[in-house]
């Protein structure tokens, strides 16, 4: 039988991978990674998420050999190393559809390349309006994508028989180093733990809390949300099988809020693949003219949680220690970046890209096009969030408290604006600007301000 050589990229797993799946039907196999930073160029992976793909190889290492197979690992130029080592091999390569720009350009650089569903729930080019063309807003893209679900079940791993690798090189994982040494920022990542066996008992702790999902997914005080983002972003779970757990464990009518955002997933892929620049340029030629304001010292306030609103200090804060951040959270401390700020929206979202362990090209640029109004589906401009309103309404206090310590002593209802807590920050032994800053804007005053800027541009 002919050797397959089976090609993992961010799909670091061995169940309902359908590339390995053929290739074990085929013949024995060769698993190959190759870590690539030249293709995607400044989309090369951020440093939390190599924090996690160094773990997550590990365990998929770990994985293979407990089957007796090998996981040969190389650096550089995707492309050309899997054409060299196909051609060495005699061997046809197998590998998933991905859906960032520079995927396709590793795969034409590969040469005769089978590639396979995993990524998504269906392909995105399957997903078309009544004319035939490609949706560009999400609720008619998620109507038609329905009428192909549910995806199928998940496969189990196939019967695997490897081929012999003795001769062929491979690197040295450490040597890689994708851990942070000098100095060590990941001690805050304890609690996660990366590859197939980490995502599968995150996905059991979900299916347990998923029937209250739609309650408390908005609600950073408490663990309403899957946390499955960064598994899902290294394929160490299919989608598939995030589906079909979640639905058979509280059914698919109470499922359909979760459901919806793994179909979110599969539509910001769709956008990609019609807008390989959505990272890099606004959908919406009008935001070519917006007014951005260069604020090198405002912009580090934000990254390091110091801008004196506790929902957005909680949620920048919360970013660096673990490398997450609650959904929620995320469109307040966006919207307060490009609206309060008025600091161009890339320069946030390369911070979240570099800061993130669940970065996905497609999600991260789309949920910054739809914050700033650019996107060819987004919220208007003028739709602002009040930093102070969003943290009382979704009683944020707590999370506030764990990120923001210097706060924890004030009470629930003024811990959300200190500078008017009055007696309340003094009995607390807060002083603003010692102990936390006072707000770097006033909130009138940048809505104001933000509003001036989108009607200049409006005006042309």
């Amino acid at each position: 039988m002919t050797t397959q050589l089976v090609w993992f990229r961010n799909d670091l797993r061995l169940a309902d991978h359908a590339a390995l799946i053929a290739a074990a039907e085929r013949g024995p196999i060769v698993a190959l990674f190759v870590l690539d930073d030249e293709t995607p160029g400044h989309w090369r992976m951020g440093a939390a998420q190599r924090w996690w793909l160094h773990h997550s190889l590990v365990s998929l290492g770990r994985s293979i050999a407990e089957r007796g197979g090998q996981l040969i690992l190389r650096r550089g130029r995707a492309g050309p190393i899997v054409r060299a080592l196909a051609a060495e091999l005699g061997a046809p390569v197998h590998t998933l559809i991905h859906h960032e720009p520079w995927a396709a350009v590793q795969v034409t650089e590969a040469g005769a390349v089978t590639e396979h569903l995993g990524v998504t729930l269906a392909p995105p080019e399957s997903v078309l309006s009544g004319t035939g063309g490609r949706y560009r807003i999400f609720t008619p893209w998620w109507k038609k994508l329905l009428e192909q679900m549910p995806p199928s079940r998940p496969r189990p791993v196939p019967d695997l028989h490897w081929a012999d690798v003795g001769s062929i090189a491979s690197d040295d994982l450490a040597n890689w180093g994708l851990l942070p040494t000098a100095p060590d920022w990941s001690g805050g990542f304890a609690d996660w733990q990366p590859g197939e066996v980490g995502a599968a008992a995150r996905l059991a702790d979900f299916a347990r809390r998923a029937a209250r999902y739609d309650a408390a997914r908005n609600l950073p005080s408490v663990e309403g949300t899957s946390r499955l983002s960064p598994h899902l972003a290294l394929g160490e779970v299919s989608p598939n099988t995030a589906w079909h757990v979640i639905a058979d464990a509280v059914g698919e009518t109470v499922a359909e809020p979760y459901l919806r955002e793994l179909g979110w997933r599969d539509f910001a892929a769709n956008i990609i693949e019609q807008f390989p620049d959505h990272g890099d340029a606004p959908n919406r030629e009008a935001f070519n003219r917006f007014p951005f304001i260069d604020d090198s010292i405002g912009f580090k306030a934000w990254c390091h949680g110091q801008t004196g609103y506790p929902i957005v200090d909680a949620g920048m804060r919360q970013l660096w220690a673990t490398g997450w951040m609650h959904n929620r959270v995320r469109m307040i401390t966006a919207s307060f970046l490009v609206k309060h700020q008025l600091i161009d929206w890339r320069h946030g979202e390369r911070w979240f890209w570099d800061c993130l362990v669940d970065a996905d090209y497609g999600s991260n640029a789309q949920g910054w096009q739809w914050v700033m109004g650019s996107g060819v589906d987004s919220s208007p401009f003028n739709r602002i969030f009040a930093p102070i309103g969003q943290s009382a309404k979704f009683d944020a206090a707590d999370y506030i408290r764990r990120w923001v310590p210097e706060l924890a002593k004030l009470p629930d209802d003024l811990i959300h604006a200190p500078w008017d807590a009055g007696v309340a920050l003094i009995r607390a032994g807060v002083k603003l600007g010692r102990d936390y800053p006072a707000p770097i804007v006033n909130h009138e005053a940048a809505r104001a301000r933000a509003l001036q800027a989108w009607a200049a541009v409006k005006a042309g």
